[in-house]
């Protein structure tokens, strides 16, 4: 499907890959503070770092100067990342100060994000608790005894429940207080957990175990709506006639895709569209790249199901 995103996001996005000036996309050059949320291997991962003006003497009042990030992921996880790195250079905020900002307001200034995307703003305020700790450590700041309480080594801790994401028990129960979270689907929107195979819906221990635990109920699971089994079809995608789907797709490579790929020396070439395969080369430094076959998949193909359709997929020639 095509998701419908509202034209701030997109517009962010697009100022972002093209290198606009005033944007955040990079890595930050020795950077007080860096902190990493995600995998690759999930379909999204965020690298976020910031530069803070140094106080003389009090380490915990040093303030953000400059923030920046590297972001693997689909176009509100890249229009996320961007809000976040504005709101904090704009705030003129502490480290500490910059930990109020929560998803929502990330959502908020993209103006709405769908909710299977809502994820994407978890991860820029994730990426940027591991920052902050990060800096604290570096500056010899107790966040402790501030009442700074940084879950940092959380998911390598407790019980594995979502093995598609390595998502633990204890981050799950927390965003599912921190986020209000009270369905399975609610919790794949936010954190991902879930939105794989599906095995740890039900499973004993499970998604729905653990709303149980947290909420205090104690009944059976509820039953899935009809719309969740049922759901309805993708009438744009039905409509497209084969020639749409092709200026569809050509379009989506101009205006995302090959930009991405250029910033890095790289491009791609649409060699030929066979129904819902769309066979590529990639060209300039991704034709010899070691991770060009992850290109593909991670960021060529889930850039088309996004803004195309879910039943593409992207073959190398």
């Amino acid at each position: 499907m095509a998701w419908e995103y509202s034209e701030k996001t997109k517009q962010l996005f697009m100022d972002a890959v093209h290198g606009k000036p005033g944007t955040h996309l990079g890595e930050v050059d020795n950077p007080d503070g860096i902190g990493e949320h995600g995998s690759m291997a999930c379909g999204d991962a965020m690298r976020f770092t910031f530069r803070v003006n140094r106080h003389p003497e009090d380490a915990s009042k040093d303030v953000i100067t400059e923030a920046k990030y590297l972001t693997f992921g689909c176009t509100s996880a890249i229009a996320a990342s961007e809000a976040l790195c504005t709101l904090i250079e704009q705030s003129g905020y502490t480290p500490i100060e910059a930990l109020q900002i929560q998803n929502s307001d990330i959502v908020e200034f993209l103006q709405g994000l769908p909710e299977q995307k809502i994820h994407c703003s978890v991860m820029g305020a994730e990426a940027l608790e591991a920052a902050v700790f990060d800096w604290a450590h570096k500056r010899g700041v107790d966040l402790e005894k501030l009442g700074v309480d940084i879950h940092s080594d959380e998911k390598e801790e407790g019980r594995i429940v979502c093995n598609c994401f390595s998502l633990s028990e204890p981050y799950i129960k927390r965003k599912i207080q921190e986020l209000g979270l009270k369905t399975i689907p609610e919790i794949s929107n936010a954190i991902k957990a879930g939105g794989g195979c599906g095995s740890c819906h039900h499973a004993p221990g499970g998604l729905q175990d653990i709303l149980n635990e947290v909420w205090g109920y104690s009944g059976p699971a509820p039953l899935p709506s009809l719309k969740t089994i049922f759901p309805a079809p993708e009438t744009e995608e039905q409509t497209l006639s084969p020639y749409q789907l092709s200026k569809k797709i050509e379009q989506t490579m101009d205006q995302y895709i090959r930009p991405m790929l250029q910033r890095d020396g790289g491009d791609v070439e649409i060699v030929d569209i066979k129904d819902d395969t769309v066979y590529c080369r990639l060209q300039g430094a991704c034709s010899g790249c070691a991770g060009a076959a992850m290109t593909l998949k991670m960021m060529v193909e889930s850039t088309l199901k996004e803004q195309v359709s879910d039943n593409l997929r992207v073959i190398q020639v």
